[in-house]
């Protein structure tokens, strides 16, 4: 057997023994949630070792005297060499490490790049998008902060996305998405390009990230509408700045100002959390170059196509016909590309 699989399964013999004899609460959690980690995993590689026993068994009969026994022993050995690549390819998906942020909630930004109006028109079909989607997988979406431009777009716009997993299956829709068409207002046909960029946050909580209260600036004013008019003369707006970073946020889409100072530091805790994060990640990311892109708010990751009815993602190099559908939502199927190639690429690297 694969040291590597044998070690696994010493480990899980180790934590076996060491739960029959702890008494401490947590150490009795601790090791339950580990050996629940690790069950699945124990199972498939009991089953390859079977597997490879019953192989090593069947290649024997390779040497009988009799036809009949050596044609059927040779069949049923492609068929158990088929069986262990498949469980093998199991186990080893099954090992990559799992982003302990994957199961959170999301924070996602939508802001309108190059393009004026069309980008803001572009990222309102992105908001759109993200809302279908998360309908599909059962998530809720709401708003946390937006900025409207005067035809229907968003200059910005900031939602919270609950739902398990929303985070570990939305945060490859990270960087900067292209769009190529002939907007509206062209009169002379000609195709135009305009940039929308999308961040990911994990949403996290109080517990998660210390912030003292004297890094906080807190400021108060009247919301404001299209062109920065005033839309009401209360101070319910709020803006929040981080001292120490310059990491802001703002809401304003609350009528009270308690509201609205809630959606903003729900938004400044997922910001001042991922600079703190990007920090620590930043040396192992240099190191792991088998990622799918870096996450970076600057890289381009996705071209709309419209003219030729295709969506490309340049990550993988892969394209996907039907604008519209995908508009709609479905994009499902380029989340899951993204996730496999992902792996692949991890695997690869070990």
């Amino acid at each position: 057997m694969d040291k590597k699989y044998q070690s696994i399964l010493d480990e899980y013999s180790d934590i076996q023994n060491r739960l029959s004899k702890a008494q401490n609460p947590q150490e009795l959690k601790d090791l339950g949630k580990k050996q629940s980690e690790l069950a699945l995993i124990v199972e498939k590689i009991r089953g390859l070792d079977k597997l490879e026993k019953e192989l090593a068994e069947n290649v024997k009969l390779l040497e009988e005297k009799d036809e009949d026994i050596r044609r059927a022993a040779a069949e049923e050995a492609e068929i158990l060499k088929s069986k262990i690549s498949g469980l093998k390819a199991s186990i080893d998906q099954d090992l990559i490490p799992k982003d302990p942020l994957d199961d959170r909630y999301a924070i996602m930004e939508i802001r309108a790049g190059a393009g004026g109006d069309e980008a803001g028109l572009f990222g309102a079909e992105l908001y759109r998008m993200y809302q279908k989607f998360s309908e599909g997988e059962g998530w809720r979406v709401s708003v946390l902060s937006s900025n409207r431009t005067g035809i229907g777009g968003f200059k910005e716009i900031i939602f919270e996305v609950t739902g398990k997993n929303a985070y570990g299956r939305l945060k490859y829709e990270s960087g900067v998405h292209r769009v190529q068409r002939v907007p509206e207002t062209e009169k002379s046909g000609r195709v135009h390009t305009s940039t929308v960029t999308v961040a990911v946050l994990p949403k996290v909580e109080e517990i998660d990230i210390q912030i003292d209260p004297k890094d906080l600036k807190m400021e108060a004013s009247t919301a404001s509408g299209h062109g920065g008019q005033s839309v009401n003369t209360t101070y319910s707006a709020i803006k929040i700045t981080h001292l120490p970073t310059g990491i802001t946020a703002q809401s304003q889409d609350e009528r009270s100002q308690a509201q609205n100072r809630e959606k903003a530091m729900e938004v400044i805790r997922a910001r001042v959390f991922e600079y703190e994060h990007e920090k620590r990640q930043k040396e192992l990311r240099e190191k792991r170059l088998s990622q799918i892109g870096t996450g970076d708010r600057s890289e381009k990751i996705r071209t709309y196509n419209f003219p030729q009815d295709r969506v490309t993602d340049h990550r993988i190099n892969q394209s996907w016909k039907q604008i519209s559908g995908i508009l709609e939502g479905n994009i499902g199927n380029i989340i899951t590309a993204l996730i496999s190639e992902d792996q692949k690429r991890i695997l690869a690297s070990k």
